[in-house]
């Protein structure tokens, strides 16, 4: 039997469902994966986590390492903390696999995203539109007469912050990047 239960009345059906129902607190890692740059390791690495009901909330997959066919895949992923740990151990298994660093954990780190808004609107709310991306350092990288599409960079909790205020000025779609990291030091 399942040590996971599903609450009555949840709008939740899976059985893999990450709330603990003995209270312990989910947290959020980012996790920074070394894989070898071959077809069908992403693959592997995320039906990982599909295959045992782990959400990831962001994914970013890059070559770094052209000469070594290595790519890093960066995790943002939540669970409980004997969770984490289990996906930080299954990820170590898998073959090409060659490094796992817990970002979250191991230290202070850089944590950064770039994400496009388009906002259509005209009048009051497009001066506001404009006046908040300056705020917020966003750049305007297309403009017609009924919308612009800003381009921002930074931690996914300034993402969000645009988002929410962008939204009642007319936020018709956003495309966000995911989360790219690195352990600041040596």
């Amino acid at each position: 039997m399942s040590a996971l239960k599903i609450k009555k009345g949840s709008s939740s059906h899976s059985a893999y469902d990450l709330r603990d129902p003995f209270g312990e607190k989910l947290e959020s890692h980012t996790l920074a994966v070394l894989v070898d740059n071959e077809a069908g390791v992403l693959a592997r690495v995320i039906g990982l986590f599909s295959g045992r009901g782990y959400n990831i909330e962001s994914l970013t997959v890059a070559e770094v390492d052209h000469e070594g066919h290595r790519s890093r895949i960066t995790v943002v992923t939540t669970g409980t903390a004997p969770v984490i740990e289990q996906i930080k151990a299954q990820l170590g298994r898998l073959v090409p696999v060659h490094d796992v660093h817990d970002l979250t954990v191991e230290g202070p780190s850089v944590e950064r995203e770039l994400a496009l808004f388009k906002v259509a609107g005209t009048g009051e709310k497009r001066v506001e539109a404009l006046r908040l991306a300056d705020i917020f350092r966003a750049n305007v990288v297309d403009s017609t007469l009924e919308s612009f599409v800003f381009e921002i960079t930074g931690t996914p909790e300034k993402i969000d912050a645009f988002a929410d205020l962008m939204r009642p000025l007319g936020l018709v779609d956003v495309a966000r990047t995911g989360v790219a990291a690195l352990a600041r030091g040596t």
